[in-house]
């Protein structure tokens, strides 16, 4: 007998990530041994979720609004969080959260444009290899204590995000102008 999946899954899993980020931010601020590399593996298993939810929804045909509005946000919730907070360490520019900041809340903003307008706006390439990278980057920077050899690596890879936040932006924007046209 084929188990049956939990219609709810990909939702709980979006849910559990964003639940992850005051425990992951409690982590990170309050100084004890190895705090980092234990925020380093809630953020990699927050990220996986991100990976999981939209699997398993197209797999087991559980796409739902939920998922396709809480998902994404999940997503900035998290990174933005570990950028806001590696900013604070100084570990990051100023400049680079800013621009992924702005990023997000244009995207959005244009996002709930098009929701008014009865359209729903997909992530295209760039924003995934922009997330991608900024995971990628942002895991990396957890461990640089135990790996400091990965210090370089993580930096190339952050500062590609930045890159790839820019383009994906200005693509989204672009690809949707249409939107803001509709909104006059």
């Amino acid at each position: 007998m084929k188990k049956e999946i939990d219609k709810n899954l990909p939702n709980k899993l979006t849910i559990a990530r964003i639940a992850a980020v005051p425990v992951y931010m409690a982590v990170m601020l309050i100084s004890f041994k190895h705090n980092f590399i234990i925020a380093g593996a809630i953020f990699v298993l927050a990220s996986l979720t991100d990976m999981l939810d939209g699997k398993i929804a197209r797999k087991y045909n559980l796409v739902s609004d939920f998922g396709k509005f809480a998902d994404p946000i999940a997503d900035k919730i998290l990174v933005l969080t570990a950028v806001i907070i590696f900013t604070g360490f100084a570990r990051v520019s100023s400049w680079s959260c800013i621009i992924m900041v702005a990023r997000e809340i244009a995207v959005l903003g244009l996002r709930n444009m098009a929701v008014l307008k009865g359209r729903v706006l997909a992530a295209d390439i760039f924003g995934k290899i922009k997330t991608t990278l900024q995971m990628i980057a942002l895991v990396m920077m957890h461990f640089e204590g135990l790996l400091p050899f990965i210090t370089l690596p993580a930096t190339v890879i952050y500062y590609a995000s930045v890159f790839f936040t820019v383009l994906s932006g200005g693509n989204y924007i672009w690809k949707n102008r249409d939107v803001v046209d509709m909104a006059k």
